[in-house]
């Protein structure tokens, strides 16, 4: 009998769990939904788990203006003032011997400077003609606020941030008597191959493409359009036999 209640106890929670799988192209926000997830159903981010963002906030922050100041040279566009050229060069220098993760004054002192630059902007209006994160302008236009001291990541920051997916990421969250376990997989084609393990026992897959890739192109091949290969995506999940 024990046995009986045991096998029933385990087929009716496997009768109320839901397996959903992420599938996308790179970058196009399957890993920010689980963060919304997790905002949503698992009670948010815990005080610890926000200061943890902050090193991966604070290189975020640099790896966009390091890949705008890289792009005013790959589209000719010249700074507003010359001083800019010569904070250029500096932060080029200090991300090279800097502590990964960290914003210290010398840096924030040079971003500051070179995002009022009017080149600079001149050169981020033109964002899609070169790889740089979706959050580089949120970062950047707050980035007073991110180092004051004792700062602390909010939500939206945290949404923000930008990790590269490697592997398989599982989330687990209930709603209305439902388990449900999400699976986020690396998106970048090198990463792909992987997916195949996490299809079996799926209840349902949640394709996500985003629309501001639409004049983009991938990271791992320059020449193809990020809509077109979420398109191209798409269709090859749908009819995958």
């Amino acid at each position: 009998r024990e046995l009986e209640k045991k096998l029933k106890e385990d087929a009716d929670k496997d009768a109320r769990t839901v397996k959903l799988l992420l599938l996308g192209a790179g970058e196009s926000g399957k890993s920010t939904i689980v963060k919304q997830m997790k905002i949503i159903h698992k009670d948010g981010y815990s005080l610890e788990e926000c200061l943890e963002f902050i090193t991966i906030i604070y290189s975020n922050t640099l790896q966009s203006i390091m890949a705008i100041v890289k792009a005013m040279n790959t589209l000719n566009i010249g700074y507003g003032h010359a001083d800019q050229q010569d904070d250029a060069r500096k932060l080029m220098h200090l991300a090279d011997t800097i502590e990964e993760g960290t914003m210290p004054k010398e840096l924030s002192d040079i971003i500051l400077r070179l995002w009022k630059d009017s080149g600079i902007q001149a050169c981020f209006d033109r964002a899609s003609e070169y790889q740089l994160n979706d959050s580089a302008g949120y970062y950047l236009n707050d980035l007073e606020r991110l180092i004051q001291p004792g700062y602390v990541p909010t939500e939206q920051d945290v949404l923000r941030s930008r990790v590269k997916t490697t592997g398989i990421i599982e989330t687990q969250f209930s709603f209305k008597d439902l388990n449900f376990r999400m699976f986020d997989v690396g998106g970048q084609r090198s990463e792909r191959k992987k997916w195949i393990h996490c299809f079996e026992g799926v209840t349902c897959i949640i394709f996500i493409a985003a629309l501001s890739a639409y004049d983009m192109v991938l990271v791992e091949d320059d020449e193809v359009n990020r809509m077109h290969e979420s398109l191209h995506l798409f269709n090859s999940i749908c009819n995958h036999r």
